[in-house]
């Protein structure tokens, strides 16, 4: 099967560092990829990569098998990217559909379009209650949803999740697995999700992606990573991974 979205050999460096060295990330369609590793593995770099925020200092990245390397972030969220971001980035004078509504004109949809689109993205994250709120009077768990929201509206065929449910409890954060499946079913993107939570990983996604200190340690299903002993020793320990 040819990949959905993957990178060649790609490699980042800032100054004396390289933040990832010879990446190979492969996800296919209509899977779940978790990227998991420990602070400063270079997940967040990788995504970067992928949604064009950071260009690679040597490699490339492919888009269901067409080269788009060069491609800035508009030209990618246009072809199907779309992403979350750790700190949300709102629009904060906006209300919260009108977020969602103008992630669909940014990607080229009708105001029409963005009106039912937004609808159905509020109804998801069962933010309907909010439509109307000002994005900088939300309190920070309903912001987090609204920024997944905003990401699905342009209906993207691969969606790109950093640390969703950052910050969230325990409930919260078995709530946002359950929601991303959902979408997952329903839109048929590939997601990869970038998460903390180790439990919400292997419960969540077909396989898991382990970088560390910018290399891949491990690519397999959530049992091989639970059981893998350098992924245990590399990560956050035995305990995490049960």
């Amino acid at each position: 099967m040819r990949q959905l979205l993957r990178t060649n050999h790609v490699t980042v460096r800032f100054a004396g560092l390289c933040a990832l060295d010879d990446v190979g990330l492969e996800l296919d369609h209509g899977e779940i990829l978790g990227l998991i590793g420990p602070n400063g593995a270079g997940k967040t770099t990788l995504l970067n990569v992928l949604s064009g925020f950071q260009r690679p200092t040597t490699g490339e990245v492919e888009l269901d098998g067409r080269q788009i390397t060069g491609w800035d972030p508009p030209r990618r969220a246009r072809a199907g990217i779309s992403r979350t971001f750790q700190d949300v980035r709102l629009f904060p004078n906006m209300t919260v559909l009108e977020n969602c509504e103008a992630a669909v004109v940014a990607c080229g949809g009708t105001w029409a379009t963005a009106r039912d689109r937004a609808s159905q993205a509020l109804d998801w994250f069962d933010l309907n209650q909010s439509a109307d709120v000002l994005a900088r009077d939300l309190p920070y768990g309903v912001e987090r949803r609204v920024g997944m929201a905003r990401a699905l509206c342009a209906r993207p065929r691969v969606l790109l999740l950093d640390e969703p449910a950052a910050g969230l409890n325990d409930e919260e954060s078995a709530a946002m697995g359950r929601t991303v499946r959902q979408i997952h079913e329903e839109i048929d993107c590939g997601i990869i999700v970038i998460e903390h939570d180790v439990r919400m990983i292997l419960s969540l996604c077909d396989r898991v992606h382990v970088l560390d200190h910018g290399v891949t340690l491990r690519v397999g299903s959530p049992e091989e990573i639970r059981t893998d002993p350098e992924v245990v020793s590399a990560y956050l320990g035995a305990e995490a991974m049960k």
